[in-house]
């Protein structure tokens, strides 16, 4: 990570510096921000010394801190610091110049939490799934450029949130090569951090970042990929997006925002099991791939398998599959960190507790491996955990599926459903108190592209939303076309949730008419 140099000499030794210094063009941005410390990166495009400087004022006549540091190789010529004894709820500007002020990045700006005491609204956006990869051949990125965030920097919010596959490593286009090295995974973000929009994000007010299984490999698990992949990985993400990292835990962590909201981010990367469907054990008879609902009942199984019979779904589920699913064994969250978060979140004072959750915990069915779903003992045993201490105004926040969904979760959701003992006798539908927002994406594929290209067939993606999402599972929207973005609001009553499209406006269901939200939770 970068390099903090104490000696004020080197400010004052110009020609100490590298030689060939340019200037900085991959932005700046502030991360990991609380009512007293901040996390602030830059990146030189060279090898070089800089100073960070923050002040109360955007002309930056007000410093109150600066520290000098050294951009090198090793990181890609990242810098960042953390600074401390911030005060609570007040705006900060910031800014990287080279010795004796010659040349500065961008200035950015970010706002301090306030303290647990104050009872603000607070405001923030969050959204994921990026990628700047263009087509080979082409400059401009083949799935955009990132304009949800552009919108949201519109929203003035307190600060927002990239919430996972930041990058992705092995892109969906066409002809690009999955990014496995340190220095390709860079590359990346250089790539990313090129674009107008994700630049004026990271500095237009605090960010948190978070990973989710792009940042490694598609559905990544250490048991599966390796722990090589995994350090690789971790390393250009640290170097590129300012977080909190430890071996023990990962990158979870909780951020406190005034007396009505707390944030728990869950690491769902660093200390799962390999999914149930690893080495073949859920493998279709018929398509030799992994089933595609191998927990729902066989009853609807065999009608979608009538329709498209390229899915294979009506073929019996091995008890296998069903057996590993279901396993005590299975662990999503790794049990140091399952048991922590339980224990913050059952003890926390805000009003509202929003956990950051990379992966879907509401049960939609479809290819469940790499979600909650695929992990369901430990899944039923989370909620009957929070639902068991009374822990309540509590909402999961989610991206990763490439759709705009909401809907309540259930333990189960449908009778005679494949589910694991702890959920054995439970009526259908069992609700528990709670309800996840899924959004996204930013710029990539969208959830009905990626069911028509399972199928086979242009529109079975929305076709398989109006049949089976909306009328059977419930879900209160399911847009699967659209690149989206979710705008949170938080008081002492409410809880509320905008699903937004890239340009600002309300997303519309899969009927194309009907508004999804405004979702609002109240006391």
């Amino acid at each position: 990570m970068a390099i903090a140099v104490a000696a004020a000499a080197v400010l004052l030794a110009p020609a100490s510096a590298p030689a060939q210094v340019i200037g900085f063009t991959s932005g700046v941005t502030a991360g990991e921000v609380t009512d007293h410390t901040a996390i602030l990166w830059g990146r030189t495009d060279n090898p070089a010394f800089v100073v960070a400087q923050v002040a109360k004022d955007p002309a930056f006549q007000n410093l109150v801190r600066q520290r000098s540091l050294r951009s090198t190789r090793a990181d890609n010529n990242t810098v960042q610091t953390q600074f401390d004894g911030f005060a609570p709820n007040t705006r900060y500007h910031y800014r990287f110049c080279y010795p004796g002020g010659r040349k500065c990045s961008a200035a950015g700006k970010f706002e301090t939490a306030p303290r647990a005491s104050d009872p603000k609204t607070i405001r923030f956006g969050y959204s994921g799934d990026e990628t700047a990869v263009p087509a080979p051949g082409h400059t401009e990125p083949y799935y955009g450029d990132f304009k949800a965030f552009k919108t949201m920097v519109a929203e003035n919010n307190d600060f927002n949130i990239d919430f996972g596959d930041t990058i992705y490593s092995d892109p969906e286009v066409p002809g690009v090569a999955t990014a496995s090295s340190v220095a390709q995974k860079w590359a990346m973000y250089r790539k990313k951090l090129s674009i107008e929009n994700m630049q004026k994000i990271r500095e237009s007010a605090g960010l948190y970042n978070h990973w989710d299984d792009h940042e490694f490999v598609n559905d990544f698990s250490v048991a599966e990929n390796g722990r090589p992949l995994y350090d690789r990985s971790v390393q250009a993400f640290r170097d590129y997006m300012p977080v909190t990292y430890s071996s023990q835990n990962g990158i979870y962590r909780t951020v406190r925002w005034g007396k009505n909201l707390e944030l728990f981010f869950l690491d769902e990367r660093s200390f799962r099991s390999e999914k149930a469907s690893a080495n073949g054990v859920c493998d279709n008879p018929n398509t030799s791939q992994p089933d595609l609902a191998p927990t729902a009942p066989q009853s609807i199984r065999n009608v979608f398998g009538a329709v498209y019979p390229s899915t294979g779904l009506t073929a019996t589920v091995s008890q296998a599959c069903k057996n590993k699913i279901n396993s005590p064994n299975q662990t999503f969250l790794g049990s140091h960190q399952l048991q922590r978060f339980i224990y913050e979140v059952k003890h926390s004072t805000a009003r509202w507790k929003v956990v950051m959750n990379e992966t879907p915990i509401q049960q939609f069915y479809a290819l469940p491996y790499d979600r909650w779903e695929g992990y369901a003992y430990e899944r039923v045993k989370l909620l009957k955990a929070l639902d068991d201490a009374n822990v309540d105004h509590l909402a999961f926040l989610t991206t990763d599926t490439h759709a705009a969904f909401q809907n309540e979760v259930n333990y189960r959701t449908l009778s005679n459903d494949i589910a694991p003992a702890n959920a054995t006798g439970m009526a259908t539908p069992s609700p528990t108190p709670y309800d996840d927002f899924i959004i996204g994406p930013v710029a990539t594929k969208n959830f009905w592209g990626e069911i028509d290209d399972t199928t086979g067939i242009s529109g079975s993606g929305m076709a398989i939303t109006n049949a089976f999402f909306k009328p059977i599972v419930g879900m209160n929207c399911a847009q699967g076309g659209t690149n989206s973005y979710g705008e949170v609001t938080v008081t002492a009553s409410t809880l509320r949730v905008d699903y937004k499209d890239e340009n600002g406006d309300v997303v519309k269901d899969s009927d194309g008419t009907t508004p999804c939200g405004p979702y609002v939770l109240t006391n």
